[in-house]
């Protein structure tokens, strides 16, 4: 992996209305986040980009010290409609460049192709547009045919990843790479807070449910980017990076034998994950 200082959480925007983004961005680095996660699909870019210009503007925090990630639509994979798309999140987001910009899904059926679409992605890296590039929902093989396509490095994948998806093989292979695990619905859709063990390590350890999970995650190198749209919310999540979990605990949830993905679109999920 490049060497970059990446937070050990973000704050994820998935779902958010513009002005929701705008809040969560704003009193989130207010907190101390300071890696920002949004795409093109989420329809909010133009609220994280005005809440990040209101802190930058104000001086709460320098634009170097934040690390703004967005994804290129499934629709837009094509080499045209890629680099529209990607100066459009741009000016949306009022930056000057995109410290990470991944492409959200494999979207072969839409014109995604692993040589063209992130041959544009290298172009911009060489244009200084976007700094690191990176992918999304890509299976180990997609991976690896990625990582041959183009002769800049691949950043980070980003997967759904929490105690009910646990992904070992995909980590075990990107850790190998050196290549960042991203780590969105890390909470899986809030349904591995009711699950009993997570509750009892919680009670046990005096933390909340989403920060047992959460440190779960970081303890296997991961980078969780959980959404919070309410102020507290946003404070416990970011308290998880302070959390360190004692290694039995650690070691109870890795035993969890449930395999339940919850995020799987249509047209533009990999066939594999249905195998």
């Amino acid at each position: 992996m490049s060497k970059v200082n990446l937070p050990n959480i973000g704050l994820g925007t998935w779902m958010q209305k513009p002005e929701v983004a705008k809040y969560s961005t704003i009193e989130g680095i207010k907190i101390g986040y300071r890696f920002i996660d949004t795409a093109r699909a989420y329809k909010n870019e133009k609220g994280v980009g005005e809440g990040l210009a209101e802190v930058i503007d104000s001086g709460i925090v320098k634009r170097e010290e934040l690390f703004v990630a967005t994804k290129v639509f499934p629709l837009s994979v094509r080499p045209r409609a890629v680099k529209r798309a990607i100066y459009k999140s741009l000016k949306e987001l009022n930056l000057r460049y995109i410290d990470l910009m991944y492409v959200h899904f494999p979207a072969f059926v839409f014109g995604y192709s692993h040589k063209k679409t992130l041959g544009v992605f290298s172009e911009l890296v060489d244009e200084g547009i976007i700094n690191h590039i990176g992918v999304s929902n890509f299976t180990i093989k997609m991976m690896e045919d990625a990582i041959e396509s183009i002769d800049k490095p691949i950043f980070a994948n980003q997967i759904e990843h929490h105690p009910y998806l646990q992904q070992k093989e995909q980590m075990e292979f990107l850790k190998q790479k050196g290549i960042a695990i991203i780590s969105y619905s890390p909470l899986g859709r809030g349904k591995v807070l009711d699950d009993p063990l997570i509750k009892n390590i919680a009670e046990k350890n005096k933390i909340s449910t989403a920060q047992v999970c959460l440190s779960w995650l970081m303890s296997k190198g991961a980078y969780p980017i959980p959404k919070a749209s309410s102020l507290d919310h946003l404070k416990d999540n970011f308290a998880a990076s302070e959390v360190t979990l004692p290694q039995e605990d650690i070691l109870q949830i890795d035993k969890i034998k449930i395999s339940q993905r919850y995020v799987h679109p249509p047209f533009v999920s990999p066939k594999e994950w249905f195998v």
